[in-house]
């Protein structure tokens, strides 16, 4: 659809349920987490685990290195997923913002193991890491005047 002809559209606050139920409805997410004092994106494959956002990763990344190195809250990070229509620009997203840490329990990790297929060999993806949500924000994407249906 041409921008002239693009549709007014609404934005809605999503409340904590609604925003965790769609996160949970899709795979793909991305972590933002800081390396060498500047933010660091990276996309990677999601499971909601009692709450939490479970990711699995391998013992070299970035991110294993600073969950393992963090105090035992662990380091800050924030996750976000989305769901937006290239063309009519609806959707939602999500962006939690919370702490995570390296799971290091060999029981729990092997559950986990069980949950989460990585995208990587799985030889090399043999860590994971569990983000708690602190903060958890979302907003809908719809056409005004719309009924405010959320999709995932």
């Amino acid at each position: 659809m041409a921008s002239s002809e693009m549709r007014a559209h609404r934005r809605i606050n999503l409340d904590h349920a609604e925003a965790m139920r769609l996160l949970g409805s899709v795979s793909l997410g991305r972590i933002v987490f800081t390396r060498q004092a500047l933010p660091t994106v990276r996309p990677v494959n999601h499971v909601l685990d009692d709450g939490d956002i479970v990711i699995r990763t391998h013992e070299g990344a970035a991110l294993t290195s600073h969950a393992q190195l963090g105090d035992g809250a662990g380091v800050v990070v924030a996750y976000e997923a989305d769901v937006i229509d290239p063309d009519t620009h609806l959707g939602w997203s999500v962006v939690v913002t919370g702490y995570a840490q390296l799971v290091t329990d060999p029981a729990e990790l092997g559950r986990i193991r069980g949950l989460l297929q990585p995208w990587a060999p799985l030889e090399a993806v043999d860590q994971a890491v569990r983000i708690r949500p602190e903060l958890v924000t979302g907003v809908l994407l719809t056409e005004a005047g719309g009924a405010g249906r959320t999709t995932g």
